[in-house]
């Protein structure tokens, strides 16, 4: 059976107009979309979201960040799924993301760094949990 992650394109990647690339290298690296909608972070949903996070110095203009705009949230699956969507993401530090991925190609902040991805299968289930319902969910592919 597939893996899931859930995946979301930031305000800044929706500002700039890169939702579609970014959905397309996904599926073209063969991972399939599960779900996928466009919404606006509430801030319960960004503290939750963010937990981790709460207290910490950068925190409040990271929440102010996600809250700024909407995000296209996605669920997708494959084998591998989390290892391979952090990959093709690039790292979080826009200066040492690798070109080929998508920050590295795309980004030019650390903060402003266009996409979030789960880091493991656990939080993946939660995050997924948090942002999609049962019933916005497709059935798994295989």
């Amino acid at each position: 059976m597939a893996d899931r992650t859930l995946i979301f394109v930031k305000p800044d990647g929706v500002r700039r107009g890169l939702a579609g690339e970014i959905i397309s290298r996904f599926e073209r690296k063969g991972l399939r979309i599960a779900a996928l909608k466009m919404m606006r972070f509430t801030r319960e949903l960004a503290r939750r979201h963010y937990e981790e996070h709460l207290g910490k110095p950068f925190y409040p203009a990271l929440e102010e960040f996600v809250l700024s705009g909407p995000v296209v949230a996605m669920v997708l699956e494959g084998n591998d799924v989390v290892e391979m969507t952090r990959m093709m993401m690039g790292k979080t530090k826009h200066t040492e993301a690798a070109p080929g991925t998508i920050r590295g190609d795309f980004a030019y902040h650390t903060t402003f760094n266009l996409i979030h991805g789960s880091d493991s299968t656990e939080r993946a289930n939660i995050e997924i949990a948090n942002f999609f319902s049962e019933e916005e969910l497709m059935p798994v592919c295989v």
